[in-house]
């Protein structure tokens, strides 16, 4: 958990659904809970008894000023105009991905929380991933020298919505981490899928993306998988690293250091064995909320600031064009 370096700011989480339930449990551990608001008073009830704070409205929690910080697990139409108004109202905000619908209200946000010198947070939860950590750090140290290609599987049966498609309900966390990764934005991005239970909602999406360096990569995602699976593999010149989320801790992160390459004119391959890399446990979504309370405290950049967010949303939006177009698409320049 971070080191916050002093007093924790106080929290109120507004939305006490499927996931904000949890974020509401992780800041009541931490120490920062101060209320819990939800269109459903029901809801929110509950989780205001079993954290022993109050349940409260958003337009009361944004009058006061004792309530420094609102983390929003909304529904997505709404997270922009939420950290909006949290925002003018001098609060520190925690968003859920994604921080908008378009690139242009992101991009509002982002400006606006810059204005206002207040710390702005979306939550890409898997970069708090223990794994995720630990293979960016190596990454980031050159362990698996220049990565080539990169492939992320987001597949599995179930939680099918109406509206929102597979792309934007499952894809965020995989580009998060594919930007992260390779550290650059890509140049062209192609997607194709397909709408089996509803017109226009793609429950089945793939996603290619081109970076300038030539390194490529592939977003797969899908409800209608006949079983789960979360798995990241990232190719480099020097090994290749596999996370696979559906395996125990000790087995969730492997590198491999398998050489390729042509000798007299040969293809060669020399196999190795796995390397499992020893990771620390620890719930990735009570350190992303400890995070954001350290960056509030300690004046710091979000690893999930609102820019990573914005750079998010335009890999996502140049998908949902190629989609409908079904041609390459570039993002939008955020930067």
């Amino acid at each position: 958990m971070a080191e916050t370096g002093g007093p924790l700011p106080s929290v109120a989480v507004v939305g006490c659904g499927y996931w904000g339930k949890n974020i509401v449990r992780n800041f009541a551990e931490l120490g920062a809970l101060v209320a819990v608001s939800d269109a459903s008073e029901a809801a929110a009830s509950a989780l205001s008894k079993q954290h022993g704070v109050p349940s409260r409205t958003v337009v009361d929690l944004l009058a006061d000023p004792s309530v420094q910080a609102m983390a929003f697990a909304s529904p997505a139409p709404l997270h922009a105009e939420h950290a909006r108004a949290a925002l003018e109202a001098g609060k520190h905000v925690f968003v859920e991905k994604p921080l908008a619908l378009t690139v242009q209200d992101a991009s509002d946000v982002v400006h606006l929380a810059h204005q206002k010198g207040l710390t702005l947070m979306v939550g890409h939860l898997l970069r708090y991933h223990p794994a995720v950590e630990a293979l960016t750090a190596l990454a980031d140290e050159g362990g698996l020298g220049r990565i080539r290609h990169l492939v992320s599987n987001r597949l599995s049966l179930g939680k099918v919505r109406a509206e929102e498609d597979v792309l934007w309900s499952f894809s965020p966390h995989d580009i998060s981490m594919a930007l992260a990764l390779i550290g650059e934005m890509p140049v062209e991005v192609m997607a194709t899928g397909t709408a089996a239970l509803k017109a226009d909602v793609a429950d089945v999406v793939d996603v290619s993306l081109t970076f300038p360096g030539g390194t490529t990569a592939r977003i797969s995602a899908s409800w209608l998988h006949p079983y789960k699976e979360h798995k990241l593999t990232v190719i480099g010149e020097a090994g290749q690293a596999v996370f696979d989320d559906t395996q125990g801790l000790a087995q969730k992160l492997a590198i491999y250091r398998h050489e390729a390459g042509y000798r007299d004119g040969v293809p060669t391959v020399s196999k190795s064995g796995p390397e499992f890399v020893q990771l620390s446990a620890g719930e990735p979504l009570k350190s992303e909320c400890a995070h954001f309370l350290s960056c509030i405290v300690n004046g710091a950049t979000p690893r999930t600031d609102g820019v990573e967010a914005l750079r998010v949303l335009a890999v996502l939006d140049a998908a949902s064009r190629s989609l409908k177009s079904g041609h390459k698409e570039r993002p939008l320049a955020v930067d």
